[in-house]
């Protein structure tokens, strides 16, 4: 059973987390988000005035960036547990090989790297929508429509990076990784509309995953309802499935063969 396999591997994770190093490490990885939202939202936000988001309505700059950096936050989450930690328990500490002679499945056992990733990812994502209320950057009911959209942006760069991680041949492919997250961060409408970029800028830009998650967080912490949510959502559905898929394949080669 896919779902008994999933919860065994995330259970491991969950044994393993108890160390405190595991949960300082945790912890700082909210301070960078928290960072850019007051220096750059809050901050620079004075000078840039407010931002118009169709439909006649304009808000303030922090409004604005808030949703997207929370969009980055589970990105950048995801990220790091599906691929820096996924590849270290891949490659070095030889994990999987012990995992994959029990009953588990390589799909089983993704799926279940996936479920910890998200796990992570609500911590950071429940943090900062706490943090924008508080702020008056978003209503509770926005925020809680917010959460599972966070969640999904999670679910889809942790199907991705696991997906990223199996191609990975060294720690030092790790610079590709980090400079495609970091382009992704700053071009993603994170911190400017779409609208304004060149033509086939703008093209690029609504093709990445980091835009869809961005508008779609944006959309429902500012109550600017749209179809094009639904598209938005079924991107990242469709993103975080293809990388499960590819995921649980790659383990599978890399692993019983």
């Amino acid at each position: 059973m896919l779902l008994g396999g999933a919860l065994s591997v995330a259970a491991r994770n969950v044994a393993a987390a108890r160390h405190m190093t595991y949960w300082l490490v945790l912890v700082s990885g909210f301070a960078e988000p928290m960072l850019y939202l007051f220096s750059i939202g809050v901050g620079v936000g004075r000078l840039v005035g407010d931002v118009p988001i169709g439909g006649g309505r304009a808000v303030s700059y922090a409004e604005f960036v808030a949703p997207a950096t929370l969009a980055a936050s589970a990105m950048t989450g995801a990220m790091a547990e599906t691929v820096m930690n996924f590849y270290g328990k891949l490659k070095f500490m030889k994990l999987y090989d012990a995992t994959l002679a029990t009953p588990v499945t390589p799909l089983q056992l993704a799926s279940g790297e996936l479920l910890w990733a998200l796990a992570r990812g609500a911590f950071y994502s429940a943090a900062f929508l706490v943090v924008m209320v508080v702020l008056d950057l978003t209503t509770w009911a926005r925020a809680l429509l917010a959460f599972p959209a966070a969640m999904l942006v999670g679910f889809a760069f942790g199907g991705l990076g696991m997906a990223v991680s199996t191609f990975l041949r060294s720690w030092q492919d790790f610079d590709y990784v980090n400079v495609g997250q970091f382009a992704l961060f700053l071009f993603s409408g994170t911190f400017a509309p779409p609208a304004g970029y060149p033509p086939l800028a703008r093209a690029v830009v609504e093709l990445t995953p980091l835009f869809h998650g961005v508008e779609l967080i944006r959309g429902l912490s500012l109550g600017v309802w749209s179809w094009g949510l639904a598209g938005h959502a079924a991107y990242l559905v469709a993103l975080a499935l293809a990388g499960l898929w590819l995921a649980g394949r790659r383990l599978g080669r890399l692993l019983l063969t």
